[in-house]
């Protein structure tokens, strides 16, 4: 009796060692990583482009670019359950066929499902298959890989244990190796740690990789300040790089009605840079908005020439796509 007690005990035992052991390993920082401690050093921050394949397959990328096109040429239930099949099929086809562009939209569609009626609905979100992408993209070190997967340890889902140190852990490398968003993550940090020189270093190095979230925060800054001649050149910038909040902010500053809401001091500072009511600019500007609310994917590089800030003269103007992006020349890159 003695020894069957005993056994039991010992098995009793082994097996909480085991989970014991289990969960020391799901909760240990992984190799490679260091903690984030947001009262060291200011986290340095590269660019995320240069953790990308310098080249990728034009026939992959041509089928992922034109599925991207069609799934943001509409609101999502708008879609036919035609259009949706046909976007899913031919990213995940891309992402087979090695396009990490591909495989990040499919991170998403596993993230949020593809389809959101029962008329056209492709595809359930499935946490497994998304974080068995982002931890191969953490393999091949690519920032936005850590990025994303900092977040599922932040929620825990996929397999990613719940673990804020963990996460924080996997920002931190994201942001030193480009993630803007990673970068712009560590900025409300030290934020929050009253550490404004680290954060205001964290926003820049998003801001000079084109982050359009990034550009709108250094603007609005400005704006608090009264700098208005750098707000207007941020909120410039966000627009470009495809900020709705950024595009707005703009329409606002010409705006006949905001305008006559601001104090005879404020109107006097505006005016000496030459910002006026402009209801030409504030169309514009709302056509951008609407357009990037649909889309946010559209980059507007020749917004400056398009819409340029006063006191340049207005050009003419057919619609948002004069300030597109146009297609660059020699094969795709990232």
């Amino acid at each position: 009796m003695y020894i069957a007690v005993a056994s039991v005990v010992i098995a009793t035992g082994a097996y909480f060692l085991q989970q014991h052991l289990e969960y020391v390993k799901m909760h240990t920082i992984p190799a490679g990583l260091q903690p984030f401690d947001v009262n060291g050093p200011i986290t340095t921050c590269g660019r995320w482009k240069d953790t990308m394949p310098k080249t990728r397959d034009p026939a992959a990328y041509r089928l992922y670019i034109n599925a991207r096109k069609l799934w943001r040429s509409k609101i999502e239930w708008q879609l036919t359950r035609q259009e949706a099949l046909s976007i899913l099929h031919d990213v995940q086809a891309a992402a087979n066929q090695g396009d990490w562009g591909a495989r990040a939209l499919m991170a998403y569609f596993y993230r949020n499902g593809l389809g959101p009626l029962d008329t056209n609905h492709v595809l359930d979100p499935d946490a497994e298959k998304l974080v068995e992408i982002l931890r191969s993209a953490v393999a091949a070190g690519q920032a936005w890989g850590y990025y994303d997967l900092g977040v599922a340890h932040e929620h825990g889902y996929g397999g990613a244990a719940q673990d804020e140190q963990i996460a924080w852990a996997y920002y931190r490398k994201a942001a030193e190796l480009g993630s803007p968003e990673a970068q712009m993550a560590l900025a409300s940090a030290y934020l929050k740690a009253e550490r404004d020189d680290a954060e205001e270093a964290m926003v820049m190095c998003a801001y000079k990789q084109g982050h359009g979230p990034a550009a709108y925060k250094l603007g609005s800054y400005a704006k608090l300040s009264k700098n208005f001649a750098a707000a207007l050149e941020y909120y410039q910038a966000g627009a470009r790089f495809g900020s709705k909040r950024a595009s707005v902010a703009l329409r606002l500053m010409f705006d006949t009605n905001e305008w006559s809401l601001r104090d005879k001091q404020e109107q006097a500072v505006l005016k000496a840079i030459e910002i006026l009511p402009d209801p030409e600019r504030e169309r514009r500007y709302d056509q951008i908005a609407d357009a990037l609310d649909l889309n946010p994917d559209l980059k507007l590089a020749r917004l400056d020439q398009v819409l340029p800030l006063p006191p340049a003269e207005l050009p003419a103007w057919n619609g948002i796509q004069d300030a597109v992006e146009p297609e660059p020349d020699g094969p795709p890159a990232y």
